[in-house]
């Protein structure tokens, strides 16, 4: 699977702490939808994060957002020190993940 889904972040469908926070189902014709759980919006966003714990430093993985959900995911990511960049999601800019 992609990584434009966080099934290699937090297990499919649920975050690190197992609270079902995330998904990794893509829309129709396999757009990105939004990978905050319940979320069925189109993914404008890309969040790239990194678990300095676990990953190193240049490793970036990927979720996806709709404009709704962002901020939250900026929150999330952040307030866990994990959060590195988000980059708009075009068709000239596919989900970027190293």
């Amino acid at each position: 699977m992609s990584e434009a889904f966080p099934s290699n972040g937090p297990a499919a469908g649920a975050s690190a702490a197992g609270l079902g926070l995330f998904r990794s189902t893509p829309g129709p014709e396999g757009a990105p939808v939004c990978s905050r759980k319940g979320c069925r919006s189109g993914a404008q966003w890309q969040l790239l994060w990194n678990n300095p714990r676990i990953h190193t430093a240049e490793r970036r993985k990927a979720w996806a957002s709709c404009p709704d959900h962002v901020e939250w995911f900026e929150e999330y990511l952040r307030d866990r020190g994990l959060w590195k960049e988000t980059l708009p999601l075009t068709a000239d800019r596919p989900m970027e993940t190293r």
